[in-house]
């Protein structure tokens, strides 16, 4: 597969972005799904027609999926996080990983140096000593070290598992407890997952291959046992992707790699934004929006597009979210509609467009994802998995707040606002 990218190497995101008059009247009867596909086709973005989706809309609904999937493991299991964190349900996953190895089940398992050091119950020295002792292979991506100074800038913060080389995992999920029972500081944590099988899977497996090339020197990539993604598997007791399009899907997966495909994220998301003819519904917890990003979604409303954004009320970090409120207020004085969820954290990374395309990936919509780190994001060309996504929008607007200027001043203060307002100055660091 051609990596992702080169041939953007020599033409700025601005001036892909940017259409002229004639190709824009060119482009007038093309829908947005149209328009997606051949923009990542030209960006070299690998599709395949042969996909099922299911969505996995909750922690509970990812783990149990998952795990019943790794327990039917026949010869490989392969696991990229941000992190693991050092708790119940990571030590049962640890458990079953295991149980698979005794059964001669290839484990290979990756987490960032950040995402560990910096989560409040990381994984020790003893613990992975510990897993290595029985045979897992599980690697730490670029550890901390001194000076300290190496993960101020690119981090791996992408979700991936591939089970077999024949089904896939991805979305925002790390692997943690509070995804099932919540936290106290935010209440219920709401995510998304996907579980894949197809084509798209093979590609899944190929980045998950080439950081483990480059984390580790051994090289998978010339292995096909593990691209299987073309042979049917028999494994029962998952959640099944019940829509008519099953096993019909389109689908791309959008990988961003520091110094090899940095525009990849930013220049699907402008895109996709500046190919609505209709609607835009987008969820994502880390709101501070780039440049490019934020002018595609004022464009859109200049354009009479419907743009419906859902940010949560609560958060778990300080500082971005008053950024992320302080670019909602913004766009709903220019005709956003902003909701803000109430019952907990909604974590998700999603977009919908049209009603025709849709994105779960690990990308947020800030700086960091969108310019520094390694991430990636499924893009389903598909009417049924995107309406199932427009649906769990529409529910979850009923536990929202709907932002008017009246609701603002009644949920942030004087003084949030001068937070916010400050934040967004901070916004290319957040």
């Amino acid at each position: 597969m051609k990596t992702l990218g080169y041939k953007m190497a020599s033409v700025t995101l601005v001036a892909l972005a940017i259409l002229s008059t004639s190709t824009l009247k060119a482009q007038d009867n093309l829908t947005s799904d149209s328009l997606i596909y051949r923009q990542l086709k030209d960006y070299d973005v690998t599709f395949s027609d042969n996909n099922s989706v299911t969505l996995l809309m909750s922690g509970q609904e990812k783990f149990d999926d998952m795990f019943a999937a790794i327990k039917q493991a026949r010869h490989s299991v392969h696991l990229e996080y941000f992190n693991f964190r050092n708790d119940s349900i990571a030590m049962l996953l640890f458990d079953i990983l295991k149980e698979k190895r005794k059964e001669g089940v290839e484990i290979r398992a990756m987490f960032d140096g950040f995402g560990n050091d910096s989560n409040n119950q990381p994984l020790r020295k003893h613990h992975l000593e510990a897993l290595r002792k029985d045979s897992i292979d599980i690697v730490e991506f670029d550890p901390i070290r001194f000076p300290w100074v190496n993960h101020i800038w690119p981090r791996d913060h992408r979700k991936i598992v591939v089970i077999d080389g024949s089904i896939a995992y991805t979305g925002g999920m790390n692997v943690a407890d509070y995804y099932i029972k919540g936290t106290e500081q935010v209440g219920a944590w709401r995510d998304m997952h996907c579980r894949i099988e197809g084509g798209a899977v093979n590609v899944l497996q190929q980045i998950f291959c080439r950081i483990w090339k480059k984390a580790t020197g051994e090289d998978l990539l010339s292995q096909p046992q593990y691209f299987r993604a073309y042979e049917p598997t028999a494994m029962k007791g998952l959640k099944p992707d019940t829509t008519a399009t099953a096993g019909k899907k389109l689908v791309g997966i959008i990988n961003r790699e520091p110094h090899i495909t940095n525009d990849a994220m930013r220049y699907f998301y402008v895109n996709a934004i500046n190919d609505a003819k209709d609607s835009i519904h987008i969820i994502n917890p880390y709101f501070t929006l780039i440049p490019c990003i934020k002018k595609a979604i004022k464009q859109a409303l200049k354009r009479g597009i419907k743009v419906d954004i859902m940010l949560s009320a609560k958060s778990d970090i300080p500082l971005t979210p008053d950024c992320a409120f302080y670019n909602a207020h913004k766009l709903m004085k220019r005709g956003a509609n902003v909701w803000l969820y109430q019952p907990g954290f909604h974590h998700s990374k999603i977009m919908m467009v049209d009603g025709k395309f849709c994105t779960v990936g690990s990308t947020n919509l800030d700086a960091r994802s969108t310019r520094f780190d390694y991430e990636e994001n499924a893009v389903i060309i598909d009417s049924c998995t995107t309406r199932e996504l427009d649906d769990m929008f529409e529910r979850d607007k009923k536990e929202s707040i709907y932002l008017t200027p009246q609701t603002w001043k009644e949920f942030r203060t004087p003084w949030q606002r001068f937070r916010g307002w400050f934040a967004h100055l901070l916004r290319p660091f957040l």
